[in-house]
């Protein structure tokens, strides 16, 4: 007879990752998103071809603001969204609430803060030095702002959520599908830059730093955060609603 203690598997080791809540992660995202727009913005240098098309319409347009702009723009891609996907659910909206905000937050970061308004101060009034470093900054919190995103059940704004519905509506490959709408909204970006203005605005070498950078930063990001924190919702009832 075998009277060893019976072996038992070792208990997991607590999870010592900080809770946070998703619900103001999100909010943390929204409002770095608008930081690095305006940082990217105000280094002349190029922006995101994301944003590139409500930049030119709100530049061409003066009765539009950037942000105005983007609600625009966004609404026209989540009329397309609902028809791709053949379906509407009324959380779908959580998604362009979140590009109001966005728009507001973003409107009055240029607006009250002298450094994004480019009437005080325009981006060739800097020192490259200056311009190169607002890019830089710009580039690395909009990775960052992306990641955190991700981690929250609310949806990110109609861009993102795009992506993410498309995918799993059609079970396609998301990295394919998500490079697919960048570079349509890259020509989407080039071809309203010749049409409005007969040349290029908006779209620099820095835009395609940004381009080449980003998915490798949000990854870095990602992992970064995975290990240091862990999402939870506040309300969890509610965050089942947000299952795609």
């Amino acid at each position: 007879m075998n009277n060893r203690p019976e072996e038992t598997a070792p208990l997991p080791a607590a999870d010592r990752r900080l809770s946070l809540p998703g619900e103001v992660v999100w909010l943390f995202a929204l409002v770095l998103m608008a930081v690095s727009v305006c940082m990217t913005v105000a280094a002349g240098l190029g922006v995101s071809m994301i944003v590139c098309p409500a930049y030119l319409v709100s530049e061409k347009f003066s009765f539009l603001s950037f942000g105005q702009a983007e609600y625009l723009l966004q609404g026209i891609l989540f009329v397309a969204l609902c028809i791709s996907v053949r379906r509407f659910k009324l959380v779908y909206l959580s998604s362009f609430l979140c590009c109001l905000v966005y728009g507001l937050v973003l409107d009055a970061f240029q607006r009250f803060i002298p450094l994004f308004n480019a009437a005080i101060t325009p981006p060739e009034s800097l020192p490259l030095p200056a311009r190169i470093a607002l890019l830089a900054g710009g580039m690395v919190l909009t990775s960052l702002s992306v990641a955190l995103f991700f981690k929250s059940y609310l949806y990110a704004q109609v861009y993102d959520f795009f992506v993410i519905a498309i995918v799993a509506r059609y079970k396609l490959k998301e990295g394919l599908t998500k490079t697919l709408f960048d570079l349509s909204f890259f020509v989407l970006s080039v071809v309203l830059s010749f049409a409005l203005f007969g040349r290029l605005i908006g779209i620099g070498w820095g835009t395609l730093a940004m381009t080449a950078c980003n998915g490798t930063l949000i990854g870095l990001f990602s992992k970064g955060f995975d290990k240091l924190f862990v999402t939870k919702p506040l309300f969890p009832k509610f965050a089942k609603l947000f299952e795609i």
